[in-house]
């Protein structure tokens, strides 16, 4: 399993839930959460066989501003 970690522009609980909505229905996604207290809007996806570039696509169709955070 992987950890990739997202800079993101989701700012309210509602956005969440439609981002959840997406996260939920691919099956190599075991687990997501936000942190909305960091200044960067984070997105931690524990996954595994998912490239960054697919989360970022998925998010921006969506309307939702999406950047790995390298580590």
């Amino acid at each position: 399993m992987d950890v990739l970690v997202f800079s993101t522009s989701v700012k309210e609980q509602k956005q969440v839930s439609k981002v959840g909505t997406l996260l939920t229905k691919i099956p190599a996604i075991a687990q997501w959460s936000f942190d909305l207290e960091d200044c960067d809007n984070i997105l931690r996806i524990v996954a595994s066989g998912i490239s960054p570039k697919y989360v970022e696509t998925l998010l921006q169709k969506a309307g939702i501003q999406c950047q790995e955070l390298t580590y």
